[in-house]
């Protein structure tokens, strides 16, 4: 197998840290022009949360009002960071 270069980020929340790895080819392959390393996972991070509530709300087995407003305060945030709207990130809209 190749030898692959990897990156390891620290993940600092409120009371808890975590650290991931991940192949350094991959944040290249990903990063948006000059990007940082922490830029891109935060992009990533938040793509990932984005998309993974509106399959919750949309395609899931049933939401609450709560879920909805989560799901609704994330997509905001997304379109904050990226200057569009989920679904024209995605082409995924409903």
């Amino acid at each position: 197998m190749t030898d692959v270069n990897t990156v390891t980020v620290s993940i600092e929340a409120d009371d808890s840290t975590d650290e991931v790895t991940i192949p350094a080819g991959l944040l290249d392959l990903v990063a948006e022009g000059d990007q940082t390393t922490a830029e891109t996972i935060g992009d990533v991070a938040l793509l990932s949360f984005a998309s993974r509530a509106h399959h919750v709300v949309h395609h899931g087995e049933g939401s609450d009002e709560e879920l909805e407003a989560q799901e609704e305060r994330v997509m905001e945030l997304f379109e904050e960071r990226f200057g569009v709207t989920f679904g024209e990130a995605t082409g995924h809209q409903h």
